[in-house]
């Protein structure tokens, strides 16, 4: 059902889904018991339900949650007898209270938005990445529950379709010019295709050694750009042939992360894991470094205009940046909510930026207009959970895909 209200009870786990990504997961797709748990009516039920999808060290650095927040977010993912739910809420908020978390700084301004919701069927299905189809759609990766997803906004229905290879822990997801859906197995180290008229997933499994695909992007002749964040590759796969061509990116553990493409064709890839963007060349995979003049900076996904201005997300410092990739030259505004903001999804829409604060509370959809050089922010109805990615669809909307409140979403902005 949609919902476009705002609901306090369903409050994104911000922490706790970023430290998910980060590394606090256990092999697979974070299943396992990382971190002990402290005793107490409960912790039973929680050790036996947890670790089923992820590790216990979330919960331990979550930040802590109200009673009624830590009930609404397990509810997300699994459904519990009212027993076990009860004593599973009365522990996790006595043994991990809410702890002090940035506010939410609301700018008005002169666009006005809608902002519809919609709960994904499976729970526990951590949509991570959203993409739009040409008919209104929108799909997405459900990284926990093994699936991609479809949802018509106008029929109100939903389509899981399952892998084939069990835990793969899809990420992201692009569409060919075919309807046909490719992704990368976060957690098996292939890259997919699904096609949705059969159901079939065709699996390409990356060069020994490539592990964690992350982001992947078409160019326009057809090959598909990837990254390979803890692996510090970068590659290209020849959907003809299958042929797929790696490289290392210059920097250790650079951690190449979110990629763009240029009206060029050049990709463009920010380095998550220290302050530099690269420049992939198409055809030999050469790359070219551009440093941010910050040490601190990590960007962690960007975006691109038409004019081939590559803005970013700081997500290590809170801030907006824009690289002018001819010239080298940078400029940054500091994030409405300061510098814990951690700025993440972002996309370029009709003349302004568009990302998301991922740590706030709940968190914060931010309009920056590129000429005014005005912010413009908006609090998600359902918390967010942390929105990964977001992308902007050709008739001026954008999706949302809300990983730790289970939702994907859909934003219209009006003046």
């Amino acid at each position: 059902m949609s919902k476009t209200s705002v609901l306090p009870a369903t409050i994104a786990a911000a922490f706790l889904l970023s430290a998910l990504y980060m590394g606090a997961t256990a092999a697979g797709q974070g299943r396992g018991q990382a971190a002990a748990l402290p005793d107490g009516p409960g912790r039973e039920v929680i050790q036996a339900q947890c670790t089923k999808c992820h590790a216990l060290g979330l919960i331990a650095n979550s930040g802590g949650y109200s009673r009624q927040e830590w009930k609404e977010l397990f509810g997300t993912m699994v459904a519990l007898p009212p027993e076990q739910e009860n004593a599973a809420a009365d522990y996790l908020a006595k043994s991990f209270p809410e702890q002090p978390r940035p506010k939410p700084v609301l700018i008005a301004g002169p666009v006005r938005v809608s902002i519809k919701e919609w709960s994904v069927p499976t729970l526990g299905s951590r949509p991570h990445d959203p993409e739009p189809g040409p008919d209104g759609s929108i799909w997405w990766t459900g990284m926990f529950a093994n699936v991609i997803g479809r949802f018509n906004p106008k029929t109100n229905e939903f389509k899981e379709y399952p892998l084939k290879t069990p835990g793969s822990g899809p990420h992201g997801l692009e569409l060919d010019r075919d309807g046909q859906l490719w992704f990368t197995a976060n957690s098996k180290g292939y890259i997919g295709k699904l096609d949705p008229k059969t159901g079939n997933v065709t699996e390409y499994q990356l060069p020994e050694g490539v592990r964690d695909p992350h982001t992947p992007l078409f160019a326009p002749d057809g090959m598909l750009f990837f990254t390979a964040q803890n692996s510090n590759i970068v590659g290209r796969l020849n959907p003809k042939t299958g042929e797929i061509k790696v490289v290392k990116t210059p920097t250790e553990r650079a951690n190449p992360y979110g990629m763009v493409m240029t009206s060029k064709a050049v990709p463009f890839v920010c380095d998550f894991g220290t302050n530099k963007i690269i420049r992939i060349d198409p055809a030999t995979l050469a790359i070219k470094e551009f440093e941010l003049p910050n040490a601190d900076s990590r960007p962690r996904r960007i975006a691109i205009g038409p004019d081939d201005i590559i803005w970013y997300a700081d997500y290590s410092r809170g801030y907006l940046g824009r690289l002018d990739a001819t010239t080298g030259k940078v400029r940054e505004w500091r994030s409405p909510s300061g510098p814990t903001s951690q700025p993440y999804g972002i996309t370029y829409l009709a003349g302004a930026i568009w990302y998301v604060e991922s740590a706030i509370k709940p968190n914060v959809l931010v309009r920056f207009d590129i000429k005014d050089e005005k912010f413009q922010t908006w609090i998600i109805p359902g918390g967010g959970g942390v929105v990964r990615n977001i992308k902007a669809t050709d008739d001026g909307k954008i999706v949302m895909a809300e990983s730790g409140v289970n939702k994907i979403a859909l934003v219209e902005p009006g003046s």
